[in-house]
């Protein structure tokens, strides 16, 4: 990307929605360790605390805002106080999200209604909050992590899966309707399967305990690749190459992939411990699974998924050829 003179080249101001942990705390840690101001924000005003101290200690200084992205002025009121720090907003990080799993009719509606409201809805309420101050300063990137989910349907998550393929939607919109503000940037995130404590926060209706799939990547992995996209801003980036698989099954094969993955999540649950059902974090924030790793898999081993991504890869070949005959 060429430099303009309005894109800053100095220590810059970054908002984080959702930066307690998981995903959104290890984004956080990486802009601090590059010398940025990050404006972190979350329902746990705790654990944003304790995430202040790391960033300082990388370098980096940090601002702690207490919101509920589900909440417009909250949200109103994160980008005033993002703005106020240094010269303005230079990046925008949409990381916020809740998780419910079960079958739908029997996950409470008010639950399903939450999950889009926080998924769907807080990342419209940050757009919609940061761009007039983008516009005012002539610059600014918005990047939205959006997950595979945004592709691949999630059998058993239908209010998770209407959020995430809504945001494709807002995003393709948006970066539309911007095309003629050249240093506004709108970047979308599609990683994989991540190990952060998502799954242990989850809403869990199926009376199973629940784990993530098979192939779990490293949330720094998303960070640094959301830190690239801070400074060489592209429409979108796949994460992994699984996710690059999934999105290549799912154009080819929608019927057959998603078949595959309800069986898959089914025969799971048949077999799956029990336990109580759980609201999880879905209306207030749970005071347990605060760090960036959820202890799904050991951190930092990129290459111990790749037997999964053959097989996977495998598969997909075969299932091309098979149609390709018919």
């Amino acid at each position: 990307m060429e430099q303009d003179q309005n894109i800053k080249t100095a220590a810059r101001t970054v908002v984080i929605t959702g930066a307690s942990s998981g995903a959104g705390r290890a984004i956080a840690l990486v802009f601090a360790a590059n010398g940025d101001s990050v404006v972190v924000a979350a329902r746990n005003i705790d654990a944003l605390k304790d995430l202040a101290t790391e960033c300082e200690r990388l370098g980096g200084t940090a601002e702690c805002v207490a919101c509920d992205t589900s909440d417009y002025h909250q949200v109103l009121n994160l980008a005033a106080t993002g703005a106020n720090i240094g010269t303005g907003i230079d990046v925008w990080v949409n990381n916020a999200g809740v998780l419910a799993i079960g079958s739908f009719d029997q996950t409470p509606m008010e639950v399903s209604e939450q999950v889009i409201k926080t998924n769907l809805l807080g990342y419209m309420y940050g757009a919609h909050a940061v761009i007039p101050y983008f516009k005012k300063q002539g610059f600014g990137i918005l990047i939205n992590n959006i997950s595979i989910g945004g592709f691949l349907p999630v059998p058993f998550g239908a209010g998770y899966s209407a959020a995430k393929f809504g945001l494709r939607g807002f995003s393709a919109s948006l970066k539309s309707e911007l095309q003629q503000y050249p240093n506004i940037h709108v970047c979308d995130a599609f990683p994989g399967f991540l190990d952060t404590p998502g799954m242990q926060h989850a809403a869990n209706y199926t009376g199973k305990a629940l784990k993530p799939g098979p192939v779990v990547y490293d949330p720094n992995r998303l960070a640094h690749e959301i830190f690239k996209l801070s400074l060489n801003p592209r429409s979108e980036k796949m994460v992994g190459s699984f996710s690059v698989l999934m999105r290549l099954s799912r154009a080819l094969f929608p019927s057959l992939t998603t078949a595959v993955a309800g069986s898959v999540i089914r025969t799971y649950l048949k077999h799956a411990k029990a336990i109580a059902t759980t609201n999880g974090n879905i209306f207030s924030p749970v005071a347990y699974g605060n760090s960036v790793h959820g202890g799904w898999r050991i951190p930092g081993r990129p290459k111990a998924h790749r037997k999964y991504v053959a097989l996977g890869a495998g598969l997909l070949l075969s299932a091309l050829l098979i149609k390709r005959k018919w």
